[in-house]
């Protein structure tokens, strides 16, 4: 049973298995792929770390209590429009607040905001929507290292215990994909400049 498990990749794997068995392991395999995008996704929306961090808490223990209800085809895209309509919920509730303009990107303007100011919370968004979509591209071992190290702030030795990896990998993976996130971002943006 343990050999099966780390042979398994695709979503849809892990999706079929939870159905068939219940069994929160694959659950949580398909949650920890996602939750850096999660966590951009929140960040981008609720502009604090610490309620981004609470938010995909939120949506984690909603999936996990709901998913078997529900008949998912494609995980990720339902994955973000689950967080994003937790955060746009999260708004709502706190809509007397502040005044909210929501279309494709958020801004939350008052009277004393400038021009610079919108320009650089812009920026700043786009710049955020980049590295959550770069994330994605990096390599699994590289993406769940640097989620483990700066998310969830995991020592070396744990996240060894964790993957399996040694020292000089998981120093590796995370050197490599600060790096190799930092170029696709830069690029990314690069294009959109265009």
């Amino acid at each position: 049973m343990e050999q099966s498990k780390k042979h398994i990749k695709t979503d849809e794997e892990l999706l079929s298995l939870f159905y068939k068995d219940g069994n929160n392991y694959w659950l949580g395999n398909l949650l920890e792929r996602y939750t850096l995008l999660m966590l951009g996704v929140c960040l981008k929306y609720l502009k604090n770390m610490e309620d981004a961090k609470d938010a995909v808490q939120q949506v984690c223990t909603s999936i996990i209590t709901n998913l078997s209800k529900h008949n998912i085809q494609n995980f990720k895209a339902w994955i973000l429009v689950v967080t994003r309509n937790y955060c746009l919920m999260q708004f709502r509730k706190n809509a007397g607040k502040r005044n909210i303009e929501l279309t494709d990107k958020l801004y939350i303007e008052d009277a004393s905001t400038s021009k610079a100011e919108l320009e650089e919370q812009w920026l700043k968004e786009v710049t955020l929507e980049k590295i959550t979509e770069s994330l994605l591209e990096l390599s699994e071992d590289q993406r769940v290292c640097m989620d483990f190290f700066y998310l969830q702030q995991k020592s070396y030795k744990d996240i060894m215990a964790l993957t399996g990896f040694d020292f000089n990998q998981v120093k590796t993976h995370i050197q490599n994909g600060k790096r190799n996130l930092k170029l696709i971002v830069m690029q990314k943006l690069k294009e959109n400049r265009k």
